[in-house]
């Protein structure tokens, strides 16, 4: 009953951004990210799950936007289902037919999958990787049962879902074949979540030094304090990040990929170093008795855990022999 009460609230706060923050909410790469970034970094220090939503409404909005393309219905929220299964499961597969697209098959990790009025969907085509802006109610016909069993990050409702429905028109595609991976909007999107990442953080920071009180011991202020530190390093550093993406939107200086995967690696071990100081700073009680701090806690771990970790960061060493030379 909790979890369906905390649901329709950020449901009820999702559709609350859709309608007020985000029709001003500055794209990327037009002279204002970090505003941007901020904004995203707010609303996941309120709830993470509800920062996710707000995220892939931002981010659905700005890819249309590349691709030249408008919102079907005004105030529609939207999510982009861009996960590929990895247990050799049929994934989501879009196939040419007389008047359009046919879209079939699943998806896991198709967050706001209770929430959304619209989604982008990404899949496999005979020409390419292809992106298809979908009815949530019209082209999900099931939802895998027990697919989100989830603690942290339980409010995402971040399901696997079945398409069909009806046929997809031409206008549905968005962008070219491969466009999804290929426009350089996409790194400034993974940008975007790390300040999510950062967000939350800050949210749990913020409701640890709410619980110190006046008083608290030396050991317990010093653990803040270094909480403190390593969120104004990565304020810093998303900043810096947000100004190079506002002078080089077109990614002339292919110098996107690189900056993105940078800023993730260096916020997910920062936040990482935060759930840490955090823990020691309060002790156990907050987690055990401040249902609101553990969810916190439990939401910033497993959305960390979208990291691609050890992969990235071989990426950027191998980025780092082919333009530098380095041995």
């Amino acid at each position: 009953m909790q979890r369906d009460v905390r649901s329709g609230r950020v449901r009820a706060a999702l559709d609350g951004f859709v309608r007020e923050p985000a029709p001003d909410l500055p794209f990327p790469g037009e002279g204002d990210t970090w505003q941007r970034l901020k904004v995203l970094a707010d609303w996941s220090a309120r709830d993470l799950s509800l920062g996710r939503l707000v995220e892939g409404h931002a981010d659905a909005l700005s890819i249309l936007r590349e691709a030249n393309q408008t919102i079907p219905k005004p105030f529609s929220s939207y999510g982009v289902w861009a996960a590929r299964s990895s247990r050799g499961e049929m994934g989501t597969v879009a196939t040419p037919v007389r008047d359009g697209w046919r879209l079939a098959g699943t998806k896991p990790y198709c967050s706001g999958s209770d929430h959304l009025d619209r989604a982008l969907v990404t899949a496999d085509a005979p020409d390419g990787y292809r992106l298809f802006d979908i009815s949530v109610s019209e082209h999900v016909v099931a939802v895998a049962p027990g697919s989100w069993p989830a603690v942290g990050m339980a409010d995402s409702e971040s399901e696997t879902l079945t398409f069909g429905g009806p046929v997809l028109p031409e206008s549905a595609a968005v962008g070219p074949p491969d466009f999804y991976l290929r426009r350089p909007g996409f790194w400034s999107g993974a940008v975007g979540v790390a300040a999510c990442w950062y967000g939350g953080a800050k949210g749990l920071v913020g409701t640890l030094l709410d619980a110190l009180g006046l008083h608290p011991g030396d050991h317990a202020l010093a653990d803040a304090g270094r909480a403190v530190a390593v969120l104004a390093g990565l304020a810093a550093f998303l900043e810096h990040a947000a100004d190079a993406i506002d002078a080089d939107p077109s990614d002339e200086q292919c110098e996107a990929r690189r900056r993105a995967l940078s800023v993730r690696e260096v916020v997910h071990d920062g936040c990482l170093r935060v759930l840490s100081l955090v823990a020691a700073a309060g002790g156990a009680g907050p987690l055990c008795h401040d249902g609101a701090q553990s969810r916190r806690a439990a939401d910033l771990f497993v959305y960390l855990a979208q990291h691609h970790g050890g992969r990235d960061a071989a990426t950027l060493g191998q980025i780092a022999l082919d333009e530098y030379g380095w041995t």
